[in-house]
């Protein structure tokens, strides 16, 4: 009889961890739905006109508050929002910001702001620019193509003038003027 009162225990916890684990279920799809939506909507915009009604502020004093640069740039226009940067280990204003306007005519504005004083800095203000993914990348650097050159692999016949180690050995006589004294012969 006790084996049957310690199954009905059991069971009853089993129960209840699988409603725990249901309800969590239902709350993650509810939440999947609503990020779902936002994802899209967004904005309603799109990032390029947001980019054209922004303007890049540098030099921006380290105490600064998004109030404070509200209040300097009130003049240019509509002010959507205002974002300082800052690092994201530390937490520490980076000295930049972003501010969005409400039309293109307020960024023009905003741009003879260019040099005025905030906080004792001269700032700077410039038109955001659109940021395209992979745009700044390039194709690497330097010479290394090809199999591991340039990355401690030494091939003696790519280039039989290198030396393994150092790139271009000073004490071969008269490779193209690569060496420490004239050695016509």
């Amino acid at each position: 009889m006790a084996d049957d009162g310690d199954l009905t225990a059991a069971d009853a916890e089993i129960e209840e961890m699988q409603k725990k684990v249901a309800e969590m279920e239902e709350e993650a799809e509810k939440l999947k739905k609503l990020t779902d939506s936002v994802d899209e909507t967004g904005d309603g915009v799109d990032r390029e006109e947001v980019d054209k009604r922004s303007v890049y502020v540098g030099s921006v004093d380290w105490g600064a508050t998004p109030e404070e640069l509200q209040e300097h740039f009130k003049t240019c226009g509509q002010i959507n929002r205002i974002t300082i940067l800052v690092d994201k280990f530390t937490g520490h204003p980076k000295g930049r910001a972003y501010i969005e306007f409400g039309d293109e005519q307020s960024v023009q504005n905003s741009l003879l702001l260019n040099g005025s004083l905030f906080r004792g800095r001269q700032l700077k203000v410039i038109q955001k620019r659109t940021n395209i993914p992979g745009f700044n990348k390039g194709k690497g650097k330097g010479k290394a193509k090809g199999k591991g050159k340039g990355k401690g692999y030494y091939d003696p016949w790519a280039d039989p003038w290198a030396d393994p180690y150092y790139g271009y050995a000073p004490w071969r006589k008269g490779y193209k003027g690569k060496g420490k004294g004239y050695a016509p012969y």
